[in-house]
């Protein structure tokens, strides 16, 4: 099961679902596995804090979902966080899966280095189809 942003929910095109998939804004991917209970536990966390940092997208990706836009990433550890953006990677690693730890990384965003062939495909991927990869499993937007 894949997720975004409270903001890419269904009724997400009256947000503006186009113009926040083009910009720069940083994307928060989290990457996990759904028979990971660590992840599940996670999850409802994650899209609490997508909440309170709406000036980042919030994607959850399954790895095995999306295998072709995971593999390349060579997770080993859950939760696995991607901080990425236009400008390029912000943060690549596993993440304690507490709110403070990932706060922490989000207040003072490091600036980028160069995307990774692999952070690139996965972020054309997000930005060409948000809507797969929903936070919520209801379709609604998360407030």
């Amino acid at each position: 099961m894949t997720t975004t942003n409270p903001k890419f929910a269904a009724s997400a095109p009256t947000l503006g679902l186009a113009a926040a998939v083009a910009d720069d804004q940083p994307w928060v991917i989290c990457l996990c596995a759904e028979w990971c209970s660590t992840c599940r536990e996670y999850r409802a966390l994650f899209a609490r804090l997508a909440g309170e940092y709406r000036q980042f997208n919030f994607a959850w990706v399954d790895i095995e979902d999306h295998a072709d836009l995971a593999d390349d990433f060579a997770v080993e550890t859950f939760p696995t966080l991607l901080i990425a953006s236009q400008s390029g990677t912000h943060f690549l690693g596993p993440l304690l899966p507490r709110a403070e730890a990932l706060a922490r990384l989000l207040r003072p965003l490091q600036p980028a280095r160069p995307a990774s062939p692999a952070a690139q495909v996965l972020l054309a991927a997000l930005r060409q189809k948000p809507e797969d990869f929903r936070l919520d499993h209801s379709n609604s937007i998360i407030t």
